[in-house]
């Protein structure tokens, strides 16, 4: 998809994102009885304006977002003003725009979930790699055996594995069926839990084909690949079979780059070479699957709407658990609107168009999570000070008090922002990427 289009996308999607947030604190200030007296999208200056009611509805000249304007947000004493409310009525006020951008995410997240999808089936899956101390190693589980079932149910897919497995009870046996050196053998196994994907796992890396060989002194074995990767494409064609790899192969010229991208073990590694006439990478033996081929699956509509609201509740948990990574590595853990649109455009144009639901619901998550922070004047700020107020019974923080907090944290953000921003462009520069 071309470039400009995938930006004008994250833009709008951004937009949305922002105004929606901005609707969820309009309509809670009107339930609550509060006067709104302008809800504008974009920035001020205006460009007009027309009011109804109490409230003027104005489109501005800067198009970044839009605003609520209620009565008196910071002065109790001014009539129907936000700031004379209750306390637990203006933690509401301030957590419905976040709600909204949660919200939003679930169905562009449970909507992206229920799409038709491509995956790649075949009669069985080669074990690519075998983990230390795990169940498949104890078994006696080997690189270049093919499962074919598990607990009798035939394996088409990678998912098929996990989800059977899955299936049974921790500590239960399963049987695998397995292929090895053109000869079928059965055995059993007892999966393993494991606590940080927190799913029983027998141990092992599958794919659809494996190198079982690379001489040593071949341009192969010269440009990094080794016997136990998996092929996953060349110049960006997908291989399935040889067919695939003598057609990726032949359609680069001669002189021209090889680009392989392969797995190894849990990880996406590549490896170049420069092609003088390949039908096949030279030096390389690899073993395939049979049947291997493209199918398309589509999820029920209830299970698609389970995993996108499993998938939200669980965030949180997501980034706790990337507290480490943040900190190592901030300039690809924090990134702010220039960074999600480089990162935007590398995963349209790697997975689809699709997969621009799916963005739009991390744009907007990312918008309601960051504003949850308790750091004035972020919406998690008012509702910190409410949440103090409220538990006070009602008795506010001194003026001076807030002022000085959200000095604080104002000064903290644009600090934050400078540095996220700084970060972005320096990545764009040097021709960084997040893929």
């Amino acid at each position: 998809m071309n470039i400009a289009i995938i930006i004008v996308l994250f833009i709008v999607a951004l937009f949305v994102a922002m105004c929606l947030h901005e609707l969820g604190h309009y309509v809670a200030n009107k339930r609550a009885g509060v006067k709104v007296e302008e809800f504008g999208i974009g920035m001020p200056p205006r460009l007009f304006g027309i009011k109804r009611g109490e409230t003027i509805y104005s489109l501005n000249a800067i198009p970044v977002g839009a605003f609520v304007k209620a009565a008196g947000e910071n002065d109790p004493t001014v009539p129907r003003s936000m700031a004379g409310k209750g306390p637990w009525t203006r933690l509401g006020i301030y957590a419905a725009g976040p709600l909204v951008n949660i919200f939003l995410a679930f169905v562009l997240l449970s909507a992206f979930i229920a799409l038709p999808y491509s995956v790649i089936a075949s009669n069985g899956l080669i074990v690519r790699a075998v983990t230390g101390n795990s169940s498949a190693e104890e078994t006696g589980i080997v690189p270049g055996d093919t499962i074919l079932e598990v607990d009798g149910q035939p394996v088409h897919t990678q998912g098929d594995v996990q989800n059977i497995v899955n299936s049974v009870e921790e500590g239960t046996e399963i049987s695998l069926l397995l292929l090895r050196n053109g000869q079928e053998t059965q055995t059993m196994i007892k999966p393993k839990f494991d606590p940080k994907s927190q799913q029983l796992k027998i141990g092992v890396y599958l794919w659809r084909n494996m190198v079982s060989q690379v001489e040593e002194d071949s341009p192969s074995y010269e440009a990094g690949i080794r016997a136990g990767d998996g092929v996953d494409n060349i110049n960006g064609q997908l291989i399935l079979n040889e067919v695939d790899m003598s057609n990726a192969l032949n359609s680069v010229g001669e002189g021209n780059e090889i680009n392989v991208v392969l797995l190894r073990n849990g990880n996406v590694t590549a490896a170049s070479l420069i092609n003088v006439g390949y039908k096949t990478l030279p030096g390389v033996e690899i073993q395939w699957v049979e049947g291997a081929h493209i199918e398309q699956e589509r999820l029920p509509v209830w299970r698609a709407v389970y995993l996108g609201a499993r998938d939200i509740i669980y965030m949180p948990v997501l980034i706790i658990e990337a507290i480490p990574q943040i900190i190592e590595s901030p300039d690809t853990a924090l990134v702010g609107p220039i960074g999600a649109g480089q990162l935007t455009v590398e995963i349209v144009r790697t997975s689809g168009f699709s997969s621009m639901l799916f963005m739009a619901s991390m744009i907007s998550l990312g918008i309601g999570i960051f504003n949850l922070f308790p750091i004035p004047p972020l919406d998690g700020g008012g509702m910190l000070v409410a949440f103090i107020e409220g538990c006070r019974r009602g008795k506010r923080l001194s003026p001076r008090t807030l002022r000085l907090t959200y000095y604080i944290g104002t000064a903290l953000l644009i600090a934050l922002v400078i540095l996220i921003f700084f970060s972005d462009i320096q990545r764009i520069i040097s021709g960084g990427t997040f893929l």
